[in-house]
């Protein structure tokens, strides 16, 4: 085999020789085969990227498509929410308006007692024993149903955050991060569990004694069911963001005979405070209700001291 090679290029000034080596022949063709190489793998590269480019360009064109037909959806529930909120809320007018002429009509008859009275009546609850006040703080709605609260929205008239219109607001915010737990703050049963129309989204309303009830809006998660008895600080759900809301809290109401009160005068009550509910919510008749809950406690009271008297009798018949 030839160790040289003579390579002569010839021009019109004459001839140049150039001797080339079988090592730098060998090198020289590695190097093209290098760069064939590369250039081969960038060729293919980009025509795989290109495919690629092309498929994602197809399914993002897909999702566009899918996102605005849900903007459409969400536009037309929207606008059938505020319709039926609008709904709601004239007849939450009239009822209240008819509650004022009830009153008037009960006012003019001599049916409703004079201020002075109401107060009276009140301040009379301080005669209650121990065990009529802790049984009228678990049946009647009392305490946080979070453990750590923080109101970020009073009940009253108020610029509704996601609307943008002066709305009455029915109950009180609490500020709370998605998924902090919600509890009872009162005996009683489930009446509703799961998604609500009216824009309460994920909601948990409970009935209680005496024609109370509470209700706990904006859920992300509700783990009791319908017809479910639970006891004062049982475990409801968790704090979300569902239904016509702008970011995660609870929405918390108290009712009584289907009227929304303000949740802060129930929410501060408890046993160092007992007598500020009393004082501070005025449409409830809380003179009938005691009477009522005191009698509801006499069987329990004379089992109480049946059970004390017991091994006294016991004793006496041995």
């Amino acid at each position: 085999m030839r160790e040289h090679y003579r390579v002569t290029i010839t021009s019109f000034e004459g001839a140049r020789h150039y001797t080339v080596t079988q090592l730098m022949r060998r090198f020289m063709a590695g190097i093209i085969v290098l760069l064939a190489t590369i250039f081969l793998g960038g060729f293919l590269i980009i025509f795989f990227m290109s495919s690629q480019l092309s498929s994602l360009s197809g399914e993002v064109q897909t999702l566009q498509n899918y996102q605005a037909k849900i903007k459409l959806e969400n536009s037309a529930l929207l606008k059938e929410q505020q319709q039926l909120q609008a709904t709601v809320d004239d007849k939450v007018a009239a009822l209240s308006m008819m509650s004022d002429e009830l009153g008037n009509i009960e006012t003019m008859m001599g049916l409703s007692p004079e201020p002075e009275e109401a107060l009276y009546q009140r301040l009379d609850t301080a005669t209650q024993t121990a065990q009529e006040k802790r049984y009228m703080l678990t049946a009647i709605p009392s305490g946080y149903p979070l453990s750590d609260p923080s109101i970020s929205s009073s009940y009253g008239m108020r610029k509704h955050p996601v609307l943008g219109t002066m709305k009455l607001h029915g109950g009180t915010d609490l500020r709370a991060r998605m998924g902090t737990p919600v509890y009872a703050t009162a005996d009683g049963v489930v009446e509703w569990s799961g998604n609500h129309n009216s824009g309460y989204g994920n909601l948990v309303k409970l009935d209680h004694n005496y024609g109370f009830a509470t209700m706990y809006g904006h859920l992300s998660k509700t783990i009791v069911s319908v017809g479910d008895y639970v006891r004062q600080g049982d475990l409801l759900g968790y704090s979300g963001n569902s239904g016509l809301s702008s970011a995660p809290h609870l929405h918390y109401e108290v009712r009584h005979l289907h009227r929304r009160l303000s949740p802060r005068a129930f929410m501060e009550w408890s046993w160092e405070n007992y007598d500020g509910l009393f004082t501070r919510e005025e449409k409830i008749k809380w003179d009938s209700l005691a009477k009522t809950l005191r009698k509801a406690t006499v069987p329990l009271r004379q089992e109480r001291q049946l059970s004390q008297l017991a091994p006294v009798l016991s004793a006496t018949s041995s």
